[in-house]
């Protein structure tokens, strides 16, 4: 009987034993590594994928071979809403690893620790850039605020990026909708980090002068964002003999006058040779500043001398100015108390506010965009070879346009703007060319050109295999405004009549990211995390069925599982 007890004992030993064993044997092979790959794998069956990498991002991380370290600012206790966001980037470092073995990093609370820690911490944050912001607690009894850090700082040898992880704050889009946009947007922004903190083949991209472009100035909030991890530069197209390969996007930015036949051809190689461009254009020429010199005022169409360029490669731009039910103010002088003018603002619809309402991955997620004089994109033109035409700005529904020639003034800003008049529908102002693409020259070039410019070394080609541009029909859209001193300027998309940043600055750096981009990070910017909420009055009327269900079935299935067990007991034993 002893003899059968100890055998007994020591069976349950090894099964148990047996037991741990193959725990831990799981929990091994569950983070065994082999060449920085992990064992394991796992199964995404989300509508829209949302625990599943692009192949940009899982291409981008099997080339690495250095750790990257990754310090997050987010450890603590939050709101129900920033705990989900400090899970998701939790979630998405792990995501990363299990791609690469060389992610690591680590959460830290930037508020812990003494005051005086605290306060170097946040004096050496503030050095980099990093500011906190206030988030608004309220509890049964008192309102109190919490400064909090939404960033992540990626580390490779002695480079650093630093990533916003919240998406910045949008007129009429509730807190929700905002960090379900800064969730969907991690990989991407993840990705887009590492990437530039490894890449050492900077990107050059010229800006064209010589025909009334924009100036350095006028663009310079701009190139203080481009500059972070690209070259910028100028060239005029008329002292140079061909646009090289050294130069990655060429930059077209609101030109006032013809550009000749040679810096087209120049312009054309440059596309034919796989070069990108991003035209940034004003078809007709007025200024709010034109306007008020002058009680009258008859636009003309600029003449670039780019009509016939643009249509080869699949666009055409009108000559006429959108008008849009959304737009923003402008201030005008109503009447005068002593010598001082009284102001008064009205909207002003030459002046659009356009929400992007594509997915693609440069529109999503960016906020309103502040337009002045736009006109509109014509994509109704065939060319030799399928170009693939995608719609990144479109107009509100409720809006018209006026053909040249037309007489402005303001005094129709003192009626109320009738909707009923802004019939014309959705109108596009920036669009996306991408495909095969023929050259305006072709069959147009002679022997004796063709001899000149293999002399100087220069193939010219009559198509380009793929390629890509971006067309936009408003010349201020990168434009920083220049204060009176000729020296100091305000950030890109900021509107001094609304008092409001507009987000132009995101869209113009989203589009340059795109055409620069050869590895497909930016497909990451298009997943689509669907915010599912909470149908409160459903809950609330089974509340009663639901708490029922989740006590009662676990009690029911323990008291089973305890007859069960002593049944079994009883049989086996009971001899």
């Amino acid at each position: 009987m002893a003899n059968k007890r100890s055998n007994r004992k020591a069976q349950s030993l090894i099964q148990i034993a047996l037991f741990v064993g193959i725990l831990i044997f799981i929990n091994i092979m569950a983070n065994i590594r082999f060449n920085s790959n992990s064992f394991y794998t796992y199964f995404d069956l989300t509508e829209e994928k949302r625990y599943s990498l692009t192949d940009g991002t899982t291409n981008l991380l099997e080339e690495l071979d250095e750790e990257i370290f990754v310090e997050v600012l987010l450890d603590g206790e939050f709101p129900a809403g920033f705990k989900r966001l400090q899970t998701s980037v939790r979630d998405m470092l792990e995501d990363f690893r299990s791609e690469s073995g060389f992610i690591e990093y680590s959460f830290i609370n930037p508020g812990a620790g003494s005051v005086k820690q605290i306060n170097e911490r946040r004096e050496s944050l503030a050095k980099e850039g990093i500011i906190p912001i206030s988030l608004r607690l309220k509890d049964a009894s008192s309102t109190s605020n919490q400064l909090v850090y939404p960033y992540a700082i990626f580390r490779y040898g002695n480079k650093s990026w630093t990533v916003n992880l919240l998406e910045n704050e949008v007129p009429g889009m509730s807190n929700e909708i905002i960090l379900n946009n800064s969730i969907g947007l991690l990989e991407y922004k993840f990705a887009s980090a590492i990437e530039k903190v490894r890449n050492t083949e900077v990107p050059v991209i010229v800006f064209t002068e010589g025909h009334g472009e924009l100036t350095p100035v006028e663009t310079a909030d701009l190139e203080k964002s481009l500059l972070e991890y690209n070259e910028t530069g100028r060239i005029n197209l008329d002292s140079i003999v061909a646009i090289g390969k050294e130069a990655d996007l060429l930059v077209i930015a609101k030109p006032q006058t013809p550009f000749s036949d040679r810096d087209k051809f120049k312009i054309d190689q440059f596309v034919m040779n796989g070069g990108k461009v991003l035209w940034v254009l004003d078809p007709v020429g007025v200024t709010l500043d034109s306007l008020q010199t002058r009680p009258k005022f008859f636009p003309n169409p600029y003449d670039l001398n780019l009509d016939d360029l643009l249509f080869r490669y699949g666009i055409r731009m009108q000559k006429n100015l959108l008008l849009d039910i959304q737009c923003t103010k402008i201030p005008l002088a109503t009447g005068y108390v002593g010598n001082a003018p009284q102001l008064d603002y009205f909207r002003y619809p030459y002046h659009m506010v356009v929400t992007p309402r594509s997915n693609h991955p440069i529109v999503k997620s960016v906020g309103p965009v502040n337009m002045y004089y736009a006109s509109t994109l014509d994509t109704d033109v065939e060319t030799k070879y399928p170009i693939e035409k995608t719609v990144l700005l479109t107009t509100s529904n409720n809006t018209t346009y006026q053909r040249l020639p037309i007489e402005m003034d303001f005094d129709f800003l003192r009626y109320d703007l009738d909707p009923a008049k802004f019939d014309k529908g959705p109108q596009p102002v920036a669009m996306l060319l991408e495909g095969k693409f023929n050259s305006l020259y072709e069959n147009r070039v002679s022997q004796e050109m063709l001899s000149n410019l293999s002399q100087i070394g220069i193939e010219f080609k009559k198509e380009v295999e793929n390629t890509q541009m971006i067309v936009v029909s408003d010349g201020d859209v990168m434009k920083n405004q220049v204060k009176r001193d000729g020296q100091t300027y305000s950030p890109l998309g900021w509107n001094d009549f609304e008092k409001y940043r507009f987000a132009n600055k995101d869209l113009v750096v989203n589009m340059v990211e795109y055409l620069l981009d050869e590895k497909g990070l930016i497909e990451a910017r298009g997943k689509d995390v669907k915010l599912r909420l909470l149908d409160t009055v459903k809950a609330k009327e089974e509340s009663q069925k639901w708490q029922l269900v989740n006590i009662g079935l676990p009690l029911i299935f323990l008291i089973l599982f305890g007859f069960g067990y002593n049944w079994l007991r009883r049989n086996r034993y009971g001899k």
